[in-house]
C-alpha cells in the first residue's frame, strides 16, 4: 500500500516469538502500543495514522516515520524503511509541490551511505523510459549499494517469443551497466487469507512456472547460466539474505573494537566512582570537597547574577509568564490590567531575570494611583501639631501620612516582587549545576548528592 510518510519496519529477532508479533510506536513518544494481530487492522493503523498525522500538520506529505516494531523468531534483526513512491503530477487538493517534497524526502532518507536501496519497478517501464533511474543515480551514481528489483515479471512473459528479446530485457539493455543485475520477480494473483505457510508455497510455485515459461515457450530458452539467479522472489530472497550475511561478517570486527572500547571506558568510570566513594568516608577529604564544591557554586551564582550566556536561555530561561505560573505569584495585587515590561517574551536567567521583575515591579507601581487620604486623617494629625510651634511638627506629620499610605497600597506590591525575586534566585542554584557540569562533569557527580537535600530544605 502507497501512503505519503515513510515507514521504517523495525524487524527484531525474538526466539520466543513463533508467530510476528508487530506494534506501533506512539506518535508523542518513545513507547509502544500493544502488538496487533491481524494484518488488515496493521494497513488500516498505517492509513490512519497517515491521514491523521497529515490534517494535523495541514500537509499531504511528512519526513515524519511511522515506526513498527515486528519481533519474530525467524527474522535478523533489521530496519527496513518504505518510503513513498514516486509521483509526476499532485493528486487533486494537493500542493504542487507534492512531488518535489517526495523526491526530496527519498533523496533524504537514501542519503547515509551504509544503507542498501531497493529500487522496485513494474516491468512495464522500458529501460530507456525509467523516469526515476536517475534519481537513484543522483543518491548512489555508480548503483554500488542499490538493488534494481523489477515487479509483475508474469505480465511481460508474453511479449517474448526468441532468445535474444528475453535476454536484451534481462541484461537492462545496458542501462544499469556491467556490473549492476536487477531481480525480475512476480507475486501469486490470490493474496486472500491465507497462512504465511501457503503464501509461501505460491510464490515458489509462481517463482517455477516463470523459469517453466521461460525455458519451455521461448525459442531458444533464455541465458540461465548469466540470468537464472536473478528470477524469482527466492532468488531475490536469497541474496538478501547473503548481503545481510556478508556485512554483518564484515562489520563484526569493528563492531567487537567498539564493544571493547566501551568495556573499557565503562571500567575506568568504575574504579573513578569506587575512588570517589571511597573518599566519601573521609571527613577531611569531604570537607575539602564541599568547600571547592560552595567555592565554584557560589562563583557561578556571582557569574549569574552578573549576566552569563550560558546555560543556555532558550532551555533554562524563563518568560515572564512563566515565572509568574511557576513562582504561583501570577498577576500583581490590585492591578486589573496586565502588566507586560520590556523583553516580557523572551526566556532569560540570572541578573537578566532579575533586572526584568524590578523594571516589571516599576511598571506596575506606576500603574497605580496612591489612595487618596480622608480629611479626618489629616485633621487629626495637623490640628495635634498646629499648637506646639514651629514648622517642624507640621513636616513630620506630613511625612507620617504619606508612609502609612504608602504602606498600604506599595505593601502588597512589594510582597509579590520579593516572591518573583526570590524564585528568580532560587533558580541560580539548578543553574550553576548546570554550569558546574559543563565546566567539568567529573567533578560533581557525588558531591551533588550530599548538597541538594540542604538546598531544597532551604528553598522551602
Amino acid at each position: 500500500m502507497g501512503t505519503r510518510r515513510p515507514l521504517m519496519l523495525q524487524m527484531v529477532h525474538d526466539p520466543s516469538a513463533l508467530e510476528p508479533r508487530c506494534r506501533f510506536q506512539d506518535e508523542d513518544s518513545d513507547d509502544y502500543e500493544a502488538p496487533i494481530a491481524l494484518s488488515s487492522a496493521i494497513a488500516d493503523a498505517i492509513r490512519s495514522r497517515t491521514e491523521e498525522h497529515l490534517k494535523k500538520i495541514r500537509a499531504a506529505v511528512s519526513a515524519k516515520p511511522i515506526v513498527m516494531r515486528a519481533e519474530y523468531a525467524y527474522c535478523p534483526n533489521l530496519t527496513i524503511i518504505d518510503t513513498p513512491g514516486f509521483v509526476l503530477k499532485a493528486k487533486k487538493g494537493e500542493p504542487e509541490s507534492t512531488p518535489d517534497d517526495i523526491l526530496a524526502m527519498v533523496k533524504a532518507l537514501a542519503a547515509p551511505t551504509h544503507r542498501l536501496l531497493l529500487f522496485l519497478q513494474q516491468s512495464s517501464v522500458e529501460w530507456c523510459s525509467s523516469l526515476w533511474l536517475d534519481t537513484i543515480r543522483a543518491v548512489d551514481p555508480t548503483l554500488r549499494r542499490t538493488i534494481v528489483v523489477v515487479s509483475k515479471f508474469d505480465n511481460r512473459l508474453k511479449e517474448f517469443g526468441e532468445r535474444w528479446e528475453v535476454d536484451r530485457y534481462l541484461g537492462a539493455s545496458g542501462y544499469l551497466g556491467e556490473n549492476t543485475k536487477p531481480f525480475f520477480v512476480a507475486l501469486p494473483k490470490d493474496k486472500g487469507n491465507i497462512t504465511n505457510e501457503e503464501f509461501r508455497k505460491q510464490i515458489a510455485h509462481v517463482d517455477a512456472e516463470v523459469i517453466r515459461h521461460l525455458r519451455e515457450s521461448v525459442s531458444g530458452g533464455f541465458d540461465e547460466e548469466q540470468f537464472g539467479p536473478y528470477i524469482g522472489f527466492g532468488s531475490l530472497k536469497r541474496y538478501l539474505e547473503n548481503e545481510l550475511q556478508r556485512r554483518y561478517r564484515e562489520a563484526a570486527p569493528a563492531t567487537l573494537a567498539l564493544l571493547e572500547q566501551r568495556c573499557s571506558e565503562v571500567e575506568s568510570e568504575v574504579v573513578q566512582i569506587d575512588t570517589k566513594l571511597e573518599a566519601t568516608s573521609n571527613v577531611a577529604v569531604l570537607r575539602r570537597s564541599a568547600m571547592l564544591y560552595a567555592a565554584a557554586m557560589a562563583r557561578h551564582v556571582g557569574a549569574l547574577i552578573d549576566g552569563a550566556a550560558d546555560p543556555d536561555p532558550e532551555e533554562w530561561g524563563k518568560t515572564t509568564d512563566e515565572e509568574r505560573s511557576e513562582s504561583g505569584v501570577g498577576n500583581w495585587p490590585g492591578l486589573t490590567l496586565d502588566v507586560k515590561p520590556a523583553n516580557a517574551s523572551l526566556k532569560l536567567h540570572g541578573g537578566a531575570a532579575f533586572e526584568r521583575v524590578m523594571h516589571e515591579f516599576q511598571c506596575a507601581t506606576c500603574s497605580i494611583e496612591c489612595p487618596p487620604v480622608s480629611r479626618e486623617k489629616v485633621a487629626n494629625i495637623l490640628l495635634a501639631h498646629s499648637g506646639r510651634g514651629g514648622g517642624g511638627g507640621l513636616t513630620a506629620a506630613a511625612a507620617g501620612i504619606a508612609r502609612a499610605s504608602a504602606r498600604s497600597w506599595l505593601a502588597p506590591l512589594l510582597d509579590a516582587a520579593c516572591d518573583r525575586l526570590a524564585f528568580v534566585l532560587r533558580s541560580l542554584f539548578e543553574l550553576s549545576i548546570e554550569r558546574k557540569r559543563i565546566e567539568d562533569s567529573s567533578d560533581c557527580e557525588t558531591l551533588p548528592y550530599f548538597v541538594l537535600p540542604a538546598y531544597y530544605m532551604f528553598s522551602l
